[in-house]
């Protein structure tokens, strides 16, 4: 059986999401659903939300917990 490929980069994808949003207050399961839709991936809710929180803190971008 061949190894799960995840269909685009999903940290990539959410490092310029939450660039172009930059300060406005974002809500994590809007978030989490505009990930989804875009790169197909299929990482569960709280492996996204880990990532999302990692790479806001990196990017100084509020997300709030919902």
């Amino acid at each position: 059986m061949l190894p799960h490929v995840e269909p685009a980069n999903v940290a990539a994808f959410v490092d310029k999401l939450l660039a172009e949003r930059g300060t406005a207050l974002l809500s994590m399961k809007e978030v989490i659903a505009v990930v989804r839709e875009r790169t197909g991936t299929e990482r569960s809710d709280a492996d996204l939300a880990g990532l999302i929180t990692k790479k806001a803190a990196l990017l100084g971008v509020a997300v709030l917990s919902d």
